[in-house]
């Protein structure tokens, strides 16, 4: 017998026992243009006697198709007791007013605006069943005769506490209402942050049906009985008992037992996969306008357990929904925050009716620069690197003006030379007004850069560091746009883990790359420690003997001392090439790896031809420039001048931030729908780290090949040994 799968309705259950001895019942489906009042007629019973045996029906609007309904063919159902109220007709409206949607408004809001139920508000504008609200629309407002404040009332909202690992999505997922929804109704929420406390209290709908008489809410679905069906093995499957499977089924007494191709109710199968939590799911929040064939291929997951997971979805997919994914489902979507992200192409999301307002605060030192004398201010130019960082990110990001103007965009600039001095910067704080602006990027130094963000914060305007990795403050509108040490450490780390096969590693740390040090051994606990002198060179008798000449040798070096690196990149390459075997072969292999890539390892007195040699590795937040659209426009705008890796710099933190104030002039809002965007030589995608503000994953892993310097990828680092 096939088994009918009918679409899911929510109901209120009693946990009180039906007298099934004295009554004779049958089932019903519901079907397309079936009311309460013509199903009675039908049955020759009272639609008063229909409600009474099916106690999650609380009125003749719930009747639905392919509800299942008890029939109670006798009619005499007993009566209610004193304190139980039958539920009356449907209050009829007494007029209505007319209201114009405005701007950002929402169907959760005007419920609350005129205290109205969300049904009653569809039921007298039917275009909102089909359409999402809009802007300009004029809608009916019902109004209803006032409710006599004595009359009993149920509980329409509770305080829940928030749980660990929980987050504003999974909760909204738990209530079935939107995050929108949430925000309304806890106006006390930070509005650029998603960050929730665990103990945290939330204002939340009380369920469907939850009264102070603790009602259970439930869902019912119909079931037809397969062949050898018996109530025991379909109670351990529904995870109820017999008899409650006889209660709410009352047919099954009169039938004498549970029957071949029986129809019946059981409740929805209970989801045994975890608490709705970060730690066991993902979470989608449906947009506008898609549909469940769109959302099953672009989450890579089946309509099946979609719905399983989601129950709610057989009353229908709307814009604002929240849906849980099992986690592993991570696995090939962009997931920021356990929310999976759709991808944005940001370039064809601009709204032009945008018009960003941007501020550069940067050390120019036009204080010290004396412009009419060339030589001095070159020289101080050349041997001032906050002036070379300054001057080579301004030009970038000009170049990056200039290519957001060709994409239809007005920008609003305003720029400002901090003199890398604090009392500057507050004096521009204190005389130029910042209402308005959607971002500020810089000031370059720490300090300076901690006052801006304390002033922004008060107007909620984002602050873009431009070479700032983190602050000893906590700032919530803060981007550092240079990933942290931990994290490019840990990008190296799992990479070599991943690629790792029988290698043997030796670690060469000094004493304040202890951190560095610890954390490789965790990866490699099989890894060997080489032994310092001074902390400065390799006791090299004590070293060699730890190079394998069967396995190839991977050697970590954590240091910031250019004469350290310069002496055991010059040890590692003669034990590279010293010795060969008899056909010609390398008796002992050497490749070279740090995760705290710095200048030292830039100093002239590191050879290239020998880090080139050892194939040396490192984790980088930036990559080298290739001959892209961004370079040409470079040396156009700049003479034939080739751009420094300052430049770039400049142009992707600056392109970044206007192709998203372009998509929507909110850096916080559009940070929260886009992740991953890459540019000439930089890539952003931010985490954020609640009050501490928000801060760069991405980042890459280059390597030295034949003299140059590359991108390293997974599939061809063992090809290049």
């Amino acid at each position: 017998m096939k088994k009918n799968i009918l679409q899911l309705v929510f109901a209120v259950l009693f946990l009180v026992a039906l007298p099934v001895s004295a009554q004779n019942y049958a089932t019903h489906a519901v079907k397309e243009g079936e009311t309460l009042q013509s199903i009675s007629q039908q049955y020759r019973v009272t639609p008063y006697s229909i409600l009474q045996a099916n106690k999650e029906i609380k009125s003749a609007a719930d009747v639905k198709v392919n509800t299942i309904l008890v029939i109670p063919l006798k009619g005499n159902v007993p009566a209610p007791k004193k304190e139980e109220k039958v539920e009356q007709e449907e209050i009829k409206p007494i007029g209505f007013s007319r209201h114009r949607v405005r701007k950002k408004e929402t169907l959760f809001g005007l419920t609350q605006k005129y205290k109205i139920t969300e049904e009653q508000l569809k039921r007298y504008n039917r275009e909102l069943y089909s359409e999402p609200l809009k802007k300009g629309m004029v809608l009916q407002i019902p109004k209803f005769p006032a409710v006599d404040p004595n009359e009993d009332k149920e509980l329409d909202f509770e305080t829940y506490v928030v749980q660990p690992k929980e987050t504003r999505w999974s909760i909204a997922h738990k209530y079935g209402i939107t995050v929108d929804s949430l925000l309304v109704l806890n106006p006390d929420l930070v509005k650029n942050s998603d960050y929730l406390a665990a103990g945290q209290e939330l204002k939340l709908p009380r369920p469907k049906g939850d009264s102070l008489k603790e009602q259970k809410v439930e869902l019912f679905n119909s079931y037809t009985v397969p062949p050898k069906m018996t109530l025991y093995s379909l109670g351990k499957e529904y995870g109820i008992p017999s008899d409650s499977i006889v209660r709410l089924n009352p047919e099954i007494m009169k039938e004498g037992g549970l029957k071949e191709g029986m129809v019946i109710r059981l409740p929805k199968k209970k989801d045994m996969s975890g608490v709705v939590n970060t730690e066991n799911y993902i979470f989608y929040e449906v947009k506008p306008k898609q549909n469940i064939f769109r959302i099953t291929q672009n989450l890579k997951i089946s309509r099946e357990e979609l719905f399983r997971l989601n129950p709610d979805l057989e009353n229908g997919l709307k814009a604002g929904m929240v849906l849980k994914l099992p986690k592993e489902k991570a696995e090939g979507l962009e997931v920021k925050n356990a929310l999976v992200l759709d991808k944005v192409n940001l370039i064809d999301s601009i709204d032009v009716a945008n018009r960003p307002k941007l501020v550069f605060m940067l050390p120019f030192r036009l204080d010290r620069v004396d412009v009419n004398d060339r030589e001095k201010a070159e020289n101080m130019i050349r041997t001032r690197r906050d002036l070379t960082v300054s001057l080579g990110f301004y030009t970038g990001a000009l170049v990056a003006l200039d290519s957001i103007k060709k994409l239809g965009v007005s920008v609003d600039v305003k720029t400002y030379d901090t003199e890398l001095n604090p009392v500057k910067v507050k004096e521009i704080l204190f005389r130029d007004n910042l209402a308005g602006v959607s971002a500020i990027i810089g000031p370059i130094a720490t300090n300076a850069l901690d006052e801006v963000a304390v002033q922004a914060a008060t107007k909620n305007i984002p602050v873009i560091a431009p070479i700032a990795s983190e602050s000893k403050l906590s700032h919530g509108n803060v981007f550092f746009s240079v990933p942290r040490d931990a994290v490019l450490r840990q990008k190296m780390l799992d990479f070599m883990a991943k690629v790792h096969t029988n290698e043997n590693i030796i670690i060469v740390a000094d004493s304040t790359h202890q951190v560095a040090h610890d954390s490789i051994l965790s990866k490699f606990p099989a890894a060997q420690m080489a032994k310092l002198i001074d902390n400065k060179s390799l006791h090299l008798d004590q070293f060699l003997v730890k190079l394998s000449e069967d396995r190839e040798n991977w050697v970590f070096l954590e240091t910031d001392q250019p004469n350290m690196v310069a002496s055991v990149t010059s040890i590692l390459n003669s034990a590279n090439t010293a010795k060969m075997d008899a056909e010609g072969e390398k008796k002992i292999k050497v490749r070279m790896f740090t995760t705290n890539y710095n200048s030292a390892f830039e100093d002239e007195a590191v050879s290239k031809t020998h880090l080139s040699n050892l194939k040396f590795t490192y984790p980088s937040f930036y990559r080298e420039a290739g001959e892209d659209a961004f370079t040409k426009a470079y040396r156009k705008r700049f003479n034939g001048l080739e751009p420094d890796r300052f430049a770039i710099r400049g142009f992707d933190v600056t392109f970044d931030v206007l192709l998203k104030l372009a998509h929507k002039n909110n850096l916080f809002e559009t940070s929260k729908i886009v992740g991953l965007t890459e540019y000439t030589g930089n890539s952003f995608d931010y985490f954020n780290d609640w009050t501490s503000g928000y801060f760069n994953r991405a980042c890459y892993l280059m390597g030295y090949e034949d003299l140059r310097i590359k991108e390293v990828k997974a599939d061809d680092f063992k090809s290049n040994l």
